[in-house]
């Protein structure tokens, strides 16, 4: 299992060494080439619904709705959850994301998730 799980924006430079990276968004960020940015992988199944993302549309005031409904939809997803921890390997685990939130956007739940279950713990609560 990864050392650590970590969020970075795709648009900002590479830092420290990133390990494993893996971009969370179900649509390609805007104004990037596939060839400029540097990713192992594009979990884009593991992103938020279509539906989930249109209705949150970034509004803060819909976070903790958000994270609910957003934990709900991965919890169908464990094994996919798994596998990407499983491909991490021991390296870091970064998740790239788009959104100009750094607080309130779908990395931050996935990386709660993924925290959680490279704890340990069988499987995630959807409502935590």
């Amino acid at each position: 299992m990864p050392a650590r799980v970590r969020i970075r924006r795709v648009y900002e430079a590479l830092g420290e060494p990133e390990g494993y990276r893996v971009l969370v968004d179900r649509i390609w960020p805007r104004g990037l080439s596939k060839d400029k940015v540097p990713f192992d992988r594009w979990a884009k199944d593991l992103a938020p619904s279509p539906e989930l993302r249109k209705w949150f549309s970034h509004d803060p005031s819909r976070w903790e709705e958000f994270r609910i409904r957003y934990r709900r939809e991965l919890a169908s997803r464990e094994g996919e959850l798994q596998d990407l921890l499983r491909a991490a390997g021991q390296r870091p685990l970064t998740l790239l994301y788009g959104a100009r939130d750094k607080e309130h956007n779908q990395a931050v739940v996935l990386r709660e998730v993924l925290e959680e279950l490279a704890a340990g713990s069988r499987s995630f609560s959807a409502a935590d």
